[in-house]
């Protein structure tokens, strides 16, 4: 009986909140951008309305042109949210094309109202007490975008970038930025002010094939932006093959990680090492601008034939004679170091000689894996 009981309770939502409106401001804004989400949609509205925030939270959804049934379940969950409490603010685009999810969200803030906003996609799910740590934390962290761990759906899925994510160090999260990764909290997990958020500017609104949530990350770091994460996982993330995540084209991204790269980091530096003689450190070196590819000093490795060859030859180059970069082993290496090596694939091979060096990260060395 007792166990019945338990789950009784479990099934019914949280306690009416107070409602917003007659001269209260609302605090949070969950932003919910929709596209053909009719398969996710049902548990993600759930979850707004099983947190256990106290203070007065909104829902703003943006529909972008669904085909599906996902209006019919955004009305459903209309009527449940506003009877506990939660006003529904619900906007669309009814054109016969998508706009993306850049002007998805941008839409879905600006008719919303709270002074903080906590991003949500339609096809993950939060944990009940999300709202309320990331309100906690966000009003700690005024400039910051707060994050938080996750558990993924299904759980085999993406397991390296999985870990990434939730056992980042605090200095990681702003140290470890370039990596291919992307953003060091991920974007479902985003909580902000408003204030913030407009300080930054709006996601782009480019649409299928734009990075919004890496663009407007770097543009938040760039203007002095803080990024904190919530050691509890709030959100259950989802992997799927429709995920918008997979219309960005990898070399788009590249070009976008290597300039924030040379802005942050390489405009500051007279010279510096690429760590991996291989395919990914000559690629990094060939993206350079030329200013930055004279900074090159040398390669380093431990692939002996690649050490024995002693050299790599540029051989796009238009100069005479082509450029010729040095490459050594790592421990004959000079620092700062862009180490172009994936974490967490070598076995603690390649960790474990990095560690040798009792170097500094963010001083001495940056990822760019």
């Amino acid at each position: 009986m007792a166990e019945a009981g338990r789950a009784a309770a479990a099934r019914r939502p949280a306690p009416p909140r107070p409602p917003a409106g007659r001269g209260r401001a609302v605090q949070v804004s969950v932003i919910v951008p929709v596209h053909n989400s009719e398969c996710w949609l049902d548990e993600c509205l759930k979850s707004v309305w099983e947190q256990d925030f106290k203070e007065t939270m909104e829902l703003s959804v943006f529909n972008d042109a669904s085909k599906d049934g996902s209006a019919e379940i955004i009305e459903k969950w209309k009527i449940k949210l506003e009877d506990a409490g939660v006003p529904v603010i619900v906007g669309s685009n009814d054109s016969s094309q998508p706009r993306g999810v850049g002007f998805a969200k941008n839409q879905a803030i600006i008719q919303s109202s709270g002074t903080y906003l906590c991003f949500l996609d339609s096809d993950d799910v939060m944990m009940p007490q999300r709202v309320r740590l990331q309100h906690e934390a966000a009003i700690q962290h005024p400039n910051s975008i707060i994050g938080c761990q996750v558990r993924r759906e299904p759980l085999e899925s993406t397991e390296r970038y999985t870990r990434w994510i939730n056992n980042l160090t605090e200095e990681q999260l702003l140290t470890q930025v370039f990596t291919s990764h992307g953003p060091t909290v991920i974007m479902p997990t985003w909580f902000c002010s408003r204030e913030w958020f407009f300080h930054v500017g709006k996601f782009d609104e480019g649409g299928k094939g734009v990075p919004e949530d890496l663009l407007f990350f770097y543009k938040h770091i760039q203007k002095g932006g803080e990024v904190f994460r919530v050691n509890h996982c709030l959100l259950l993330y989802r992997y799927h093959p429709q995920a918008a995540t997979h219309s960005v084209l990898e070399g788009t991204i590249w070009n976008h990680r290597v300039r924030f790269l040379e802005d942050r980091v390489l405009s500051s530096w007279t010279s510096f090492t690429i760590w991996n003689a291989g395919k990914q450190g000559k690629k990094l070196y060939r993206s350079l601008s030329p200013a930055n590819r004279e900074k090159v000093a040398a390669f380093c490795d431990v692939d002996e034939k690649k050490i024995t060859k002693g050299f790599y030859t540029y051989e796009e180059s238009e100069e005479r004679p082509k450029p010729r970069i040095p490459v050594c082993h790592f421990r004959d290496a000079t620092p700062p170091f862009i180490i172009c090596v994936k974490l967490d694939l070598t076995g603690g091979a390649f960790e474990t000689n990095l560690n040798t060096l009792n170097l500094k990260e963010g001083v001495d060395y940056y990822h760019f894996n």
